[in-house]
Formats: structure tokens, sequence, C-alpha cells
């Protein structure tokens, strides 16, 4: 299952990667104008928790974009993958809601975008399959609360034991007593 998985994963990351570079390259004034739909409002948002932050739509698309690098090369070589997929789906939801509003276009323009917004639908839901992928191994919940029941089950295991190791002492004691010497 390893070889369809990294290359699951190489596919599913490359989009982000190769838009990401395009876009840190140059972002264009469209791209943006359609990003203004989120970030004025998240702008604000920004500003208020760290003024240092950047809030302008341009530096954010470019920030945007270096994280769906980074992620995405993350992704595509097997590295943190599951934080790497977690980013990469975090940041679809705001440019798919910005760049593909179908619900509001005419009705031409709104197919296109309705095809490009369950694209990147199918493309979200592949993220979250990865960043939910254990790879097969178990969890970290399921080895936390397995961890627990060992766990209790070798504490029992160890009290039963002393408790017959003691009585068999108690035992040999007893009969070095009543032996004569």
């Amino acid at each position: 299952m390893k070889p369809v998985r990294t290359a699951a994963r190489a596919m599913l990351a490359s989009v982000f990667v190769i838009s990401g570079v395009r876009i840190l390259i140059n972002p264009g004034d469209n791209r943006v104008e359609i990003a203004r739909r989120v970030t004025d409002r998240v702008g604000p948002l920004l500003e208020k928790v760290d003024p240092r932050i950047p809030s302008d739509a341009r530096s954010l698309v470019r920030i945007k974009a270096a994280s769906d690098v980074v992620a995405g090369l993350a992704l595509a070589t097997g590295h943190l993958t599951r934080p790497a997929a977690a980013v990469l789906a975090a940041g679809l939801v705001p440019t798919t809601i910005a760049g593909h509003p179908f619900w509001s276009v005419g009705k031409p323009e709104s197919e296109g975008h309705q095809t490009q917004f369950l694209k990147n639908l199918a493309l979200l839901g592949g993220l979250l399959l990865a960043a939910a992928d254990t790879e097969g191994r178990p969890g970290l919940r399921y080895r936390t609360s397995h961890a627990a029941a060992r766990s209790k089950h070798e504490v029992k295991r160890a009290v039963k034991t002393a408790k017959r190791e003691a009585k068999i002492a108690a035992i040999s004691a007893a009969a070095a007593r009543k032996l004569p010497g």
C-alpha cells in the first residue's frame, strides 16, 4: 500500500506546489481582487490578533501561496504528511469560497465556477483523508487508551504475582520453623 500512498500524496500535492510557485512569482491583480472577498473580512481580525501580521490582500495571497508550496512539498515527500494535509485543507476553504462563488454570478459563468468549486471540494476530501491517514498504524488516541488498559492489566498481574510469592514465602518460613534444628 505504501507505493500507492506515496504516489497519491505526490499527485494531490502537485496542484498546490505548482499553483503556489506561480502565485509567488506573480500574484496578479485579478487574483488579489478575488482574494479581497475573504481578506477584507479577515484582515481586521488579523490586525486585532497581532498588528505585525500583514493584512493586505497581496501579502495574504503570497503567504497562502508560500504555505501551499511548503505544505505541498512536505505532503509530496512524506514529511509531516498529516499536518501538511491539514494546512492545505484549511487554506483551500477560503480560496474556494473567494474564487468560485457560483451562487452569486450569472448563468453562463456559474457553471464553470460550480465545476471548479466541486473540483476543489474533491481536493478537500482527499486532503482530509490524507490528514486522517495513520498509514495503518494506530492513532494517538487508540495508543493512549490501550496503553492505560495495558498498564492496569500489568499492575493487576504484579499484585497477583506478589501475593503468590508472599504466600510461598510464608509457607516456606512455616516449614522451616517446623524443622528440627
